[in-house]
């Protein structure tokens, strides 16, 4: 590793009990989307120690930030994520369901760690600026809200992503690897029937039923399942059912709905049937219909010069070693769930021979853990789940890496994610992932040609234009 990449990687180990207690606290923090206040101010707070100049509230949010340091071009950004999900409360280190908080939220997408492994990467880079004196800037975007406030999509509204070079970032996973290929977009939309309440058994022909409403609308959205396309999804929960009382006609019902389709014209087109469905119950049960946008966010577009950038520097850092007291634990855990003897990855997904390389990998580490870095991937590859990031990637190039943070074929948003997320395990996941951002971001600084080429590609995976899923007129909400 050259001296520039070293002083990155240096930065970051110096700085591991910053990044250690950042997670732990944030993971204690569990607040959920669009609610992160002392988690954002305890970063800012953090950032500010460590010589970053910080902007809280940007783009009209809240809970999000950007911390920078340097002047001028290159401008590189990494994406931070800290918010939490409900009813996934957990201990930390236990091997059995055991709540840490009677009714409370926990990190079971692990972006407590997250957060600390995309902070640890800005203070690499902003270590290599410092030593190296030459131009460019860091930026460190706090974006809340993955999980239902899709803040980075509010923040492509914005046109805030356009000003950078790349965006780097990366997230937990079960496994060590270069994400890559494209995801599903997603819009989600809460609609509130209103009606008329009667008694059921005596006046049942004066009440208007908004609760038939949500039924039918139910019903509708089944049938058009059946015309929509392959990859497209269409997920619902009712959220207000407007009582408990058989004998009552119900006067109001809500329902939330979330649409996914593969690239975000499609989900807009398909969002505009589920309203018309949501119109045409109102009119069945004559009652009203009132549709508020949550929040919606786009596909993603891979780079593949980036993701090159990223595997070389992964290669060059190898991957996280584990106690045996850490794979004893992984391999406890792996024992609570089905699926632990999965083959990892996307390259193993969709690429035959990889997929025989990562099982000779996973025989070889002979726990758990995945101790060993995947293979690159470079074809075609699709996840039907959604992320915000999506709508960075339409902006500005992007790429994102996964880091081993829990067990093989540990399920997502899973008690034992919390659990494992809130170890040495995850620890060690937020400062490796840290190190390879770093790495890649300062090879990027050095090698303006990367860029060019990066971008180059971006152009072309982007010339149709971003549709953006978010209205002009819609401000971030969590659903009633």
């Amino acid at each position: 590793m050259n001296q520039e990449k070293q002083t990155a990687v240096n930065a970051v180990e110096e700085k591991k009990e910053v990044i250690c207690r950042a997670a732990d606290q944030i993971w204690e923090y569990a607040e959920l989307s669009l609610q992160e206040e002392k988690s954002a101010a305890y970063y800012c707070r953090v950032l500010r120690e460590e010589g970053f100049l910080v902007e809280e509230g940007i783009c009209n949010i809240p809970t999000a930030f950007a911390a920078s340091f340097g002047t001028g071009s290159p401008r590189i950004g990494i994406l931070a994520e800290y918010d939490a999900l409900s009813g996934l409360s957990q201990k930390a280190g236990c091997t059995e369901p055991r709540e840490h908080i009677p009714g409370g939220c926990g990190h079971g997408c692990g972006h407590n760690l997250l957060g600390a492994g995309a902070m640890a990467a800005a203070i690499g880079i902003k270590a290599y600026l410092e030593k190296s004196k030459k131009p460019g800037t860091v930026i460190l975007y706090g974006c809340p809200g993955e999980e239902g406030g899709a803040a980075k999509a509010f923040m492509a509204r914005d046109g805030l992503w356009k000003s950078l070079d790349a965006a780097l970032t990366w997230h937990p996973e079960d496994v060590n690897e270069v994400n890559t290929g494209s995801s599903n977009s997603c819009i989600q939309t809460q609609y509130k029937f209103s009606g008329v309440a009667s008694h059921a058994a005596g006046a049942p022909e004066k009440g208007r039923s908004a609760l038939d409403a949500v039924e039918l609308m139910n019903i509708g959205v089944q049938f058009l399942r059946e015309h929509t396309s392959d990859k497209a999804r269409i997920h619902y929960a009712i959220t207000d059912t407007g009582g408990v009382s058989p004998n009552v006609v119900q006067p109001k019902a809500s329902v939330l709905y979330m649409v996914r389709s593969n690239h975000v014209a499609e989900a807009v087109e398909l969002q505009e049937r589920v309203d018309r469905i949501a119109q045409g119950a109102a009119l069945m049960t004559d009652t009203k219909v009132e549709k508020k946008f949550i929040d919606g966010l786009a596909d993603t577009v891979p780079n593949s010069v980036l993701e090159q950038v990223l595997y070389d520097n992964f290669k060059e850092l190898g991957v996280p070693s584990y106690t045996q007291e850490e794979l004893e634990f992984a391999d406890a855990l792996a024992g609570t769930y089905a699926g632990s003897d999965g083959v990892p990855g996307v390259a193993a997904e969709y690429d035959a021979a990889a997929k025989e390389e990562v099982q000779a990998m996973q025989k070889k580490a002979g726990h758990a853990m995945n101790a060993f870095l995947a293979p690159l991937y470079k074809g075609e590859a699709f996840t039907p789940g959604s992320t915000d990031v999506g709508d960075v990637s339409w902006l500005t190039p992007t790429a994102q890496i996964h880091v081993a943070a829990w067990p093989n074929g540990c399920p997502g948003h899973s008690w034992q994610n919390v659990s494992s997320g809130g170890t040495s395990i995850g620890h060690k996941a937020a400062v490796h992932a840290g190190k390879v951002l770093a790495a890649a971001a300062v090879e990027l600084f050095e090698k303006p040609e990367l860029l060019a080429a990066a971008r180059e590609e971006f152009e072309k995976r982007t010339a149709a234009g971003y549709v953006c899923p978010i209205p002009a007129d819609a401000v971030p909400v969590v659903p009633d």
